[in-house]
């Protein structure tokens, strides 16, 4: 009798750790939400990337921050291999400085040492289809593509004169993703969206660890790392943005 209880507590501990773990991996819809304090490391301007444009740095206007932010990932796992995502991610400032020296940009002339405004936007919004090419108890891993619409703008203001550079396109990004399970409640995530050539590079890189209470609610607390730019004929600047975030998920 006593052997019969223990198998039969051994077998459903071994169920709920797989219930656990197969959840992941099921049909349906997930909703998770980011919010985050995010310093500017650099940010590096030249418009327009000739002799008619100065190149500085946008961050000694602005400082580094922080600013709140928010992003909503939105995933459709199609069935247990395939899914898609949508994923809305905004971000902006607008803050007053000063210059060390003088600064042609986008047509107009700034001088050193007065108040200046700097306005800077970059919002992402992307689609994406990615497959579950591993899922096994304590390993989940993804593989995919990304198409982000970049949605940009670098403005200047300064005593009546102002000017801007804004920018809408769609780039592609590969995508790679990775959960850990630790044991049934806690979990390590980390994914990736990037692609380097030509004349740019985009790169958005975020690691968390996470609670899962049950099979519908995951919190987590994680960095983010955003990287990249364009060196073109009009355009030249490269940013860098480190987030500290908390999140939320809710499945559906």
């Amino acid at each position: 009798m006593i052997s019969n209880l223990f198998k039969r507590h051994i077998f459903a501990t071994f169920m709920c750790l797989n219930a656990g773990v197969a959840s992941a991996a099921e049909p349906g819809w997930d909703l998770q939400l980011e919010l985050g304090a995010t310093f500017q490391q650099k940010n590096d301007v030249q418009i327009p990337n000739d002799n008619e444009g100065t190149k500085f740095a946008l961050d000694e206007i602005s400082g580094s921050g922080p600013w709140a932010t928010a992003r909503a990932d939105i995933n459709w796992n199609i069935d247990e291999k395939h899914g898609m995502r949508f994923v809305l991610s905004p971000f902006s400032y607008s803050e007053s400085g000063s210059l060390d020296e003088p600064v042609r940009f986008a047509g107009e002339e700034y001088a050193p040492d007065e108040r200046i405004k700097a306005s800077y936007r970059f919002n992402s919004w992307r689609v994406g289809y990615r497959y579950n090419f591993m899922d096994r108890e304590d390993w989940r891993l993804w593989v995919g593509g990304t198409l982000k619409i970049r949605d940009a703008e670098i403005k200047l203001s300064q005593q009546g004169v102002s000017s801007k550079d804004d920018d809408l396109g769609v780039v592609p990004l590969l995508y790679f993703a990775a959960e850990y399970q630790i044991n049934p409640e806690w979990l390590v995530q980390a994914d990736f969206d990037g692609l380097a050539g030509g004349p740019g590079r985009a790169f958005d890189i975020s690691a968390r660890i996470a609670y899962r209470p049950d099979d519908k609610w995951t919190v987590g607390l994680g960095y983010r790392g955003l990287e990249g730019g364009v060196d073109g004929d009009d355009v030249y600047n490269f940013a860098w943005f480190n987030t500290a975030f908390t999140s939320v998920a809710y499945r559906f």
